[in-house]
């Protein structure tokens, strides 16, 4: 369990060092710092140590401030981002069948509004 949740916390690093970098200094090249909105428990708990270490290793290398807001134990349903997203892409594949790992990652990437959502999704 120890090195499953070590493995969790390196890839949750590394896809905000993916966004950071395929979209992040792109829409925001002149910030000054980034700010994560976290839940409270799992790989990117407020207690873990490796996460916070690789968060710094992080702002070493982009130059930028990361800013860690956690929601509080329970509360994490009510993070905007994740309503305002989760409910489109369920939508999206509603009465499909999920059968492969790239079926999922295909009905999420073509998860579209009017509004104008567009949502970017990769495997790992």
């Amino acid at each position: 369990m120890l090195a499953l949740t070590m493995i969790q916390q390196r890839k949750a690093v590394e896809s905000i060092r993916h966004w950071w970098y395929s979209m992040g200094n792109i829409l925001y090249p002149n910030s000054e710092n980034i700010m994560i909105t976290a839940d409270c428990g799992g790989s990117n708990s407020y207690r873990s140590r490796l996460w916070k270490l690789k968060l710094q290793e992080l702002a070493t290398e982009t130059g930028k401030n990361i800013h860690v807001c956690h929601f509080p134990p329970g509360t994490s349903k009510w993070n905007k981002i994740e309503h305002r997203l989760f409910c489109h892409i369920t939508t999206n594949w509603r009465g499909r069948p999920l059968t492969s790992l790239q079926v999922v990652i295909n009905l999420i990437r073509n998860t579209t509004t009017t509004q104008g959502l567009e949502v970017e999704a990769r495997e790992r």
